[in-house]
């Protein structure tokens, strides 16, 4: 994994949203590697005052010095299915700029329009967002290939709960979201959650 790592922000009309829990992870990152100094990241962003817009970043754990960051106009990319693809050695437990794996399993989504990992048979994670399944009340995987910060946010407030979920769960199930902290708490709309998945 690269020693280099991110934060993805929401920013509309120059506001940042949810920083603290961005703020969070960055200091768990650093623990994670024995580090107790860090930054304030509210420090760092000055965001354009109009739009909406993904500001990405970029940081070292190994030089606190260093942080990179860029305001990216933010055009939301339309998920309507998934694949199902398999990998149990897969580790994104670090938001790291290195998606060498992600990137390879999102190449196998053939006509999906992303893929949903299964990792020792659990579902975990899109390439770019956490998922939530409803059933009466909205479940998130317990074990997720990163623990996002929407997530988080949501299980702190009940609104999701953790559960383990098999590929083969799914038929128990009748809708399906997307979490992420650009699209927050993204249902896939107008669809039988049977055409969700391919």
């Amino acid at each position: 994994m690269k020693s280099e790592f991110l934060e993805t922000i929401k920013i509309l009309d120059g506001t940042p949203y949810h920083l603290e829990y961005h703020q969070k992870r960055y200091e768990s990152v650093l623990k994670h590697f024995g580090i107790n100094e860090h930054k304030t990241l509210s420090d760092y962003i000055n965001a354009p005052k109009d739009g909406l817009y993904r500001c990405r970043l970029v940081y070292t754990p190994q030089n606190l010095e260093k942080i990179d960051i860029e305001f990216i106009k933010y055009n939301k990319r339309n998920i309507n299915t998934l694949k199902l693809v398999y990998d149990d050695q897969i580790d994104y437990s670090l938001k790291s700029t290195d998606r060498t794996e992600l990137n390879q399993l999102f190449e196998k989504r053939q006509n999906a329009d992303d893929v949903l990992i299964v990792k020792n048979g659990l579902l975990t994670d899109t390439t770019i967002a956490n998922i939530a399944l409803f059933d009466g009340v909205w479940k998130t995987p317990k074990k997720p290939l990163l623990k996002g910060t929407t997530r988080e946010r949501l299980l702190d407030s009940s609104k999701i709960f953790e559960a383990d979920i098999k590929s083969e769960d799914l038929k128990d199930f009748s809708k399906v979201a997307l979490l992420n902290a650009m699209i927050d708490f993204d249902i896939i709309a107008d669809k039988n959650i049977k055409d969700v998945f391919c």
